[in-house]
């Protein structure tokens, strides 16, 4: 209903609306009365008003309100309309008298109102368990940051890392020593060979590591598309995806990787991420590993800080 609304005149147009309802009732209501001699009993009356408000602000109010508002102000309804209902013994005697005469099915027709009544319930009640309970694959509206800014340092198995300054130990040329791009002569080389390349080793350990633990969300691939993956929401990190870690250094990565979900900051959702916190799990050398097959897997090279 975005067309009916004029930016900032919301709760002008709202009162309108709300105005424009309450003249169709009462409308609708002298000539029922006029017509038929009864108008709308109580019992409806407030069925049709609590109804109308769910109309207006689930459908007709723009932008639409969130959802644990939209149940707050439902429920304030409910009750103001509860109690004009109460406000005399007469009016209150009224609104009640169908129940009652539905629940002891006095006539066939309360018998048959009590029957639909009583089937209905426990489905619709079923219908709302399952549309709770069920996963939803679209994106949450919140502004989730994906790759939020570290910290300067973290704690893994009470030693201090400083990211701007770790290295991974596992990052090594054939004589042990530490080289950024030793990827390079590697990437078309088989892990599984008896070659004695250190760089190789490590990459053939941390890719059984990664598929002992880590596939089953990731995928074989890398690419996000394992057998749990989509029952989370967000879906797991696509390694093969140029946003992912070929924009995020080493270390950084490393932190995901240790301290998993729970260890986001607030703008990186920790309560939306259900990856454990691998630092419980597998020692640091092990973790290094993972990191590198990675990187080796998808052919990318970790960033350096700037």
């Amino acid at each position: 209903m975005k067309g009916l609304w004029i930016p900032g005149a919301m709760p002008v147009e709202l009162i309108l609306v709300e105005v424009f309802a309450l003249i169709l009732f009462l409308a609708g209501n002298y000539f029922l009365k006029k017509i038929y001699g009864r108008g709308v009993s109580k019992f409806f009356q407030g069925v049709l008003l609590i109804l109308a408000a769910y109309i207006i602000f689930k459908f007709i109010i723009f932008p639409p309100i969130p959802a644990a508002l939209l149940i707050t102000y439902m429920g304030l309804i409910t009750l103001v309309v509860f109690l004009l209902l109460s406000t005399t013994d007469e009016s209150w005697e009224e609104f009640k008298d169908p129940i009652i005469k539905t629940l002891e099915g006095r006539t066939k027709g309360f018998k048959t109102a009590r029957t639909i009544t009583f089937a209905l319930l426990p489905v619709l009640a079923g219908l709302g368990t399952y549309n709770f309970m069920k996963p939803n694959f679209q994106e949450p509206i919140e502004l989730r940051t994906v790759h939020p800014a570290p910290p300067a340092s973290i704690q893994v198995h009470n030693k201090e890392m400083v990211l701007q300054e770790a290295k991974s130990p596992f990052r090594v040329d054939e004589n042990g020593k530490y080289e950024e791009n030793v990827e390079n002569k590697y990437l078309k080389a088989n892990p599984y060979e008896d070659n004695g390349v250190p760089y190789l080793k490590s990459i053939r350990e941390g890719g059984e590591i990664f598929f002992q633990n880590c596939h089953f969300c990731h995928g074989d691939n890398l690419n996000g598309a394992g057998m749990f993956a989509f029952a989370f929401n967000p879906i797991p990190a696509n390694f093969t995806d140029p946003g992912t870690i070929a924009q995020l250094q080493e270390t950084f990565v490393f932190w995901r990787v240790s301290k998993g979900g729970i260890g986001l900051p607030r703008e990186g959702f920790p309560w939306a991420s259900a990856m454990p916190p691998w630092e419980k799990h597998l020692t640091t050398e092990e973790m290094w590993k993972v990191v590198e097959f990675e990187y080796w897997h998808t052919g990318y090279y970790p960033r350096t800080w700037e």
